[in-house]
Formats: structure tokens, sequence, C-alpha cells
């Protein structure tokens, strides 16, 4: 289990589109078991299909260091030159689905932690908290296992997610928090009409394009010291007319914005309704906050883990809060957490694949960090 190569292609081969476990969790258990990891293969469906998770933890005492990750992939798509579920090797690369977000990084877990065993037991504890509900809708998923261990009293003290974070070299970028992320459907009601008589109509489009005028019209804010500018970003603006001579009843529009901690979903949510309210007439607003924002304040975790990385690679990682969201917006709610895991420039694209040095360099890396926070007896 110390070669992270094999525990990869096992994985890859394993097809894990979202909420289809395949049999991914299985080769995790069997691999951790043998490492001799209390494994509980937890399986939750609020959501309404079953989404099966694993937490495995290795000791008694603490601090627990555990790392996170995902087994669920999305689904390959098309122009692959090789078999997506394959595991291949070509060169000196391994190609598959999943290669780099994220199965490689779990395989790197596992045989970080075997290398770190082979030299003695653990002062403290390890576990690793596996879903395969990260790529879909995150509901009975990392966040149903955090209540769960919640409703145990078990304690996580330090956590690394293994997300892909890197922009072109291992050793580049570690995140210390990510943005905010909010949706919002925005609706503007008017009167049908004909198109040569607007008097005897209200036509919806001209509040809709006046309330996203306003909205976009200045940024949201600058950035703040760990986070860069807020951005509200239009995905669809959107009438439904198959005709050219009739005033619509509805007019819509959806949008995102990506929010840094000078906001929360709340805030941001009572402004969105305070300029549509400012703009006038019949309209409704749906919004869903995915994650606030979260900030894991450099620290003993953070500083460990930079170390393990210049030890690895002599690169300095930034330390960023770019990007989409991740499951560490909700692990942040128990412990410090950081991601750092493999080269981003290939996830979720046809032909994905990870160098083999890559793998050996995160595999490293994770053991590198294992000395630091967790020590041995």
């Amino acid at each position: 289990m110390r070669d992270p190569l094999p525990l990869a292609q096992a994985l890859i081969r394993r097809p894990s589109v979202t909420p289809d476990d395949a049999g991914a969790i299985d080769v995790l258990i069997g691999a951790l078991s043998g490492l001799g990891f209390t494994c509980h293969d937890l399986t939750f469906a609020t959501g309404g299909t079953p989404i099966r998770n694993l937490y495995a933890r290795l000791g008694e005492g603490g601090p627990n260091l555990c790392f996170a990750g995902h087994t669920d992939v999305v689904p390959p798509g098309q122009g692959w030159t090789v078999d997506p579920f394959g595991g291949q090797v070509v060169g000196d690369r391994l190609f598959g689905r999943g290669a780099a977000d994220m199965k490689g990084a779990v395989a790197c877990f596992v045989a970080a932690v075997a290398r770190f065993l082979a030299a003695g037991p653990p002062a403290g504890s390890i576990s690793l908290l596996i879903t395969g509900d990260e790529e879909g809708p995150a509901v009975d998923g990392t966040v149903k296992v955090l209540d769960w261990l919640e409703a145990r009293g078990e304690r996580l003290d330090f956590c690394i997610v293994g997300e892909p974070t890197n922009p072109r070299h291992l050793g580049e970028m570690m995140k210390i928090g990510r943005r905010g992320s909010l949706n919002a459907r925005l609706t503007v009601f008017g009167t049908q009409g004909h198109a040569a008589y607007p008097h005897l109509a209200d036509n919806p489009i001209p509040r809709l394009l006046a309330m996203l005028n306003r909205l976009t019209e200045r940024p949201l804010d600058e950035g703040s010291a760990h986070f860069q500018a807020s951005t509200l970003t239009l995905t669809t603006v959107d009438v439904g007319n198959p005709v050219t001579n009739l005033i619509p009843a509805q007019a819509r529009a959806g949008f995102n914005i990506r929010f840094n901690d000078l906001h929360s979903g709340r805030s941001l949510e009572d402004w969105l309704r305070r300029v549509c309210a400012e703009i006038g007439g019949e309209w409704e607003l749906a919004v869903a906050v995915s994650g606030e924002s979260f900030l894991t304040q450099p620290g003993e975790l953070s500083l460990a883990m930079a170390e393990a990385v210049r030890a690895v690679t002599g690169r300095e990682p930034d330390l960023s809060t770019s990007g989409g969201t991740s499951d560490a917006r909700f692990i942040r709610r128990l412990c410090p957490v950081v991601e750092f895991g493999l080269v981003t420039t290939t996830m979720h694209k046809a032909d994905e694949q990870v160098a083999l040095a890559d793998l050996e360099g995160l595999t490293a890396i994770y053991r590198a960090a294992l000395d630091r926070l967790v020590g041995r007896r």
C-alpha cells in the first residue's frame, strides 16, 4: 500500500459517477482495514438516493489528523483518447476520470499513511473521511458524516482536504479558505399584451433590466486581506417568447455571487431584495446559499503543510482562497482545515490525467505532514 499508483488505478476502474459508488468505498475499506483502521461504512439517503460514505480511524488519542476527500466523479463526457475508467498509464502519466479530482489524492492519503505506519504507530490518531456526494448535491455526504461524528463525540483536530489546488506544478498553492456561493433566480411579473399596443400591457423586461443594471453597476467590494473581490455573474436572462409580437407576462434572470468574508449569504440576500424593491413592480426572488465564506487563519496546520511542501518540492505554496466551493466549507465548523492536492489543469476534462511523479510527490508531502502533526509514540 506504500505505492499510490495501484490504488489510484483500482479506484479509477470503479465508475463512481455521482451518486453511484460502484464499489469504490469497498476498495478503500479493503486497503484501510489491512492497515489496522476501524472502518465505518455510512449510508445516508435524506436526499432520496442512498449515498455511501466512509469514516475510518486508527488510534484513540489526539491529535486526530483527518484526510478528507471524495470518490465520486463527474460523468466522463466526450473526447477521450483512452478508456475514462481504465486507469491506464501512458508514458509517465495516469489517465482516467478522477485521476486529478480526486481519486489520485485519496490513493496518496492511503500510501502516505502506510509509509508513516511502517516506522511505528502514531502518537495521536489518523482518520479518513471519504464521501460519495461531493460532485453532486452534497446533502448526504460530508455534512452528514460530520453530524454523525458530533453525535458520537468524536473530535477532529486538523483536516487536510485533497482537492486539486495547484495551478501548474505541485507545491504552488494551498487553500486556507473559500469564498461563499449564492445562487439567485429573479422573476419579474407584468401583463401580457400585443407589441403594437404596449400601453395596454405591462412589459416586465425593462424592470428586470433595471434591476440587473443596478445589481451590476459597481463592484460588490475590492477584496479583503485574504480574499479577492466578490463577484456577481449573470448566468441566464430569459423570457421564453416564441413570437415577435407578444409582450411577455414574465421575465427571468439567474445569477451567482461568489463572496468573500465582507459579506454573508443573509446580508447579500437583504441587499438583493432592497435593490429589487427600489425598482418596484411585482417580482419574486429565490435564493440558495450553498456555502458561506470561511478562512482558516494561518497557524499550526498551514505552517506544517507549508513545511512539508517545501521539504518535498522546494516551493513555497501560496496561501489562497480562490476557486469554487469544496467540502472544506462543512469541515471548518469542527476543526482547522486546509486543502492541498494535485494539479488542476485536467480536472473534469476529457483525458483527465496526473503525472506519476506528482502522485509520488503528494504522497511524500502527506507523509511529511503526518510527521509534523501526529508524530509517533
